[in-house]
């Protein structure tokens, strides 16, 4: 990998074990969690009397060179070099979309070799975690220390003496209850003063990190655990399978990365590969796992530094394309709580909610105060949702999700046809842009909303509803290609601004979908004029207000063309932004197009988004095959 990642992802399971390094090197500085807060996680050997530090911080050690780095869909690999002696750790977090079984586990592995001139050498590796890392401002006389073991496995877990699971939500905050385990085979474990330490006496360390987070999730009342407690509630158990399994999970991943890999060089390039690579960690880990009290997945994303939401249906929306291409039924997970909300008794209003609470607390809306109604986004999340249930549909050919919300989804639907062709004054998923009246590219959401319920309907074999709503639609887009135009080939930001302009990124489901509703000639006008008048260094700006822009957005309007040169002109500046962005963070969405620095938000599910290409590609969506 050429591109020089702005943080680098070492453990990624869920929004709170979730462990970067934001440094050149990995032991140019301590490791931390997603948000920024130190975790530290220190890695030494021991050989021929000489201690080596690679890893994070450790007084009195040499500090080891950094001499290699790669990044693959699940792993990052170092190597680190000091007087002839040579570490390579290879941290991997197996989150593979395709067996939901180890993509629940609560374990991220770490391998260590050590030689020496090139020939394996016996050390003593150790491995030290802070207390840090299941707690927070925790004091040591408040942390508890027990060794543990499973099979061949020994170590030690860590967490407050005090445990008090899902007390409180929040979105800047690393976990501050459950148990962190860090076990190898044939290991001594270690309380110290700062935390755990595990020591091994060999050339070779397969560490397992592990965490039980006792309960997971608060859903409406009930706390419910993680969904790998269907394999077994004992993590030991969990932990002697995923090391047992090591070899088989480690192929597993590189084939799988191999796979995606090529699929993103083949659609859009060396760079683009690059980003889903790097992306791909991120977006699977800002969510978690479990199962309703039916037995009904639930995927819940964390609205990671943006409100902590959890549920966000306009954070949901931009992530589907990666979902969409390997399990479609994540993202019937990721909307259950909403429309659980939504036709509860809770909910006041005809439109879809925003959210479904504040990780790890869903318990109805926290966004806008829950129900108060000046920072709603009706338009923005019933067309979210509409468009996300039926791309689920044509996806997987299967309708029994939607038939179950049928009531709902017809009712937001009805609302789209009354409230979106020219919306009012209200926020859209760019909230940080603040509210707008007659927002054009909101608009195209509310038409391609309702395109989304006439897909359904034929789906369903209601070929007169399907007909009703899909005339509606086209007709609307009809309307929108008049009154949006600015005269030169190009289109507004609002109805009532003649001369702006804004990405219309959600033009591109009519191109998914195979719908057909806007005229093919006023779309290359509009998508080809981003590159001739709006592209700067690190992309194209949201719209005319400000310099700033969102790489999903980029990414998805760059898909809109069926042309390779456009594409690359858009995807470039993003992957430049990444490589060069002072910002040392895990992957920040909204960055200014000009300077590369992160405006705000980081570590956000959205950035699923990018894997557009890929998914466009692939035809899955097309609905005009679908019956």
């Amino acid at each position: 990998m050429k591109l020089r990642a702005p943080a680098v992802p070492l453990i990624t399971i869920d929004p709170f074990f979730n462990v970067w390094s934001m440094s050149d090197t990995l032991n140019g500085d301590c490791t931390r969690h997603w948000s920024g807060t130190p975790q530290p996680i220190t890695g030494t050997v021991l050989v021929d009397g000489i201690l080596y530090c690679f890893m994070g911080q450790v007084q009195n050690a040499v500090l080891m060179e950094q001499k290699e780095i790669e990044i693959d869909v699940f792993s990052t690999s170092y190597r680190m070099e000091k007087d002839g002696v040579c570490v390579r750790a290879t941290f991997t977090s197996p989150v593979l979309l395709d067996d939901l079984k180890r993509l629940a586990r609560p374990v991220s592995y770490l391998h260590i070799e050590v030689t020496k001139n090139n020939i394996p050498v016996m050390a003593d590796i150790s491995l030290s975690a802070g207390w840090e890392i299941c707690a927070r401002n925790p004091q040591p006389e408040e942390m508890d220390f027990d060794t543990v073991s499973a099979g061949c496995l020994s170590g030690g877990k860590i967490g407050r003496k005090d445990q008090r699971p899902l007390y409180e939500s929040g979105d800047e905050i690393p976990i501050d209850w459950g148990w962190f385990y860090l076990v190898a085979s044939h290991a001594d474990a270690l309380r110290e003063e700062t935390g755990i330490r595990l020591r091994v006496q060999a050339s070779e360390m397969l560490a397992l990190f592990g965490y039980d987070d006792v309960f997971a999730i608060e859903y409406f009342g009930k706390k419910l655990p993680g969904y790998w407690h269907r394999e077994s509630p004992d993590i030991r158990d969990i932990l002697l399978a995923a090391y047992e399994e090591y070899y088989l999970v480690l192929k597993k991943c590189k084939a799988f990365s191999k796979e995606l890999i090529a699929k993103a060089q083949k659609s859009g390039g060396q760079e683009y590969a690059e980003l889903i690579t790097l992306a791909y960690r991120q977006v699977v880990a800002a969510h978690k796992l479990v199962c309703d009290e039916n037995g009904d997945i639930l995927f819940l994303s964390k609205e990671c530094y943006s409100g902590g939401f959890a549920a966000t249906a306009d954070v949901s929306y931009p992530s589907t394309p990666l979902f969409l291409l390997y399990c479609p039924e994540l993202i019937n997970g990721m909307m259950r709580p909403v429309f659980h909300y939504a036709q509860s008794e809770a909910w006041p209003y005809p439109f879809a909610p925003h959210d479904a609470g504040q990780y790890p607390l869903v318990n109805g809306q926290k966004y806008s105060n829950g129900t108060d109604p000046e920072g709603q986004m009706p338009v923005e999340e019933c067309g979210n949702m509409l468009i996300m249930t039926a791309a689920v549909a044509v996806c997987s050919k299967k309708l029994s999700f939607a038939e179950k919300q049928w009531e709902t989804l017809g009712q937001w639907c009805c609302y789209l046809q009354e409230q979106g062709m020219d919306p009012q004054n209200q926020l859209c998923t760019d909230d940080f842009a603040g509210h707008l009246a007659h927002n054009c590219n909101l608009s195209v959401k509310a038409i391609m909303g309702i395109a989304s319920f006439a897909i359904l309907c034929r789906m369903r074999g209601m070929e007169k509803d399907a007909a009703y709503w899909m005339e509606i639609a086209r007709s609307m887009a009809k309307t929108w290609e008049r009154t949006a135009a600015n005269g030169d080939g190009t289109y507004r930001l609002a109805f009532d601004q003649p001369g702006t302009f804004s990405m219309k990124y959600n033009m591109l489901w009519d191109v998914l979908f195979g719908t057909g509703l806007f005229d093919k000639d006023m779309i290359n006008s509009e998508f080809s004029s981003y590159v001739s008048r709006h592209l700067n260094r690190y992309g194209m700006p949201l719209d005319n207000r400000a310099d700033y822009t969102k790489s999903d957005w980029i990414l998805w309007c760059a898909s809109v063309l069926e042309n390779p040169a456009f594409f690359q002109k858009m995807v470039h500046p993003v992957w430049l932004c990444y490589h060069e962005s002072p910002s040392r963070v895990p992957l920040t969405d909204w960055y200014d197009s000009k300077t590369a620095e992160r405006v705000g938000f980081q570590n956000r599910t959205v950035q699923g988004g990018l894997f557009i290409k890929i998914l466009k590609d692939s035809k899955a969506l097309d609905a005009s095959i679908q019956k």
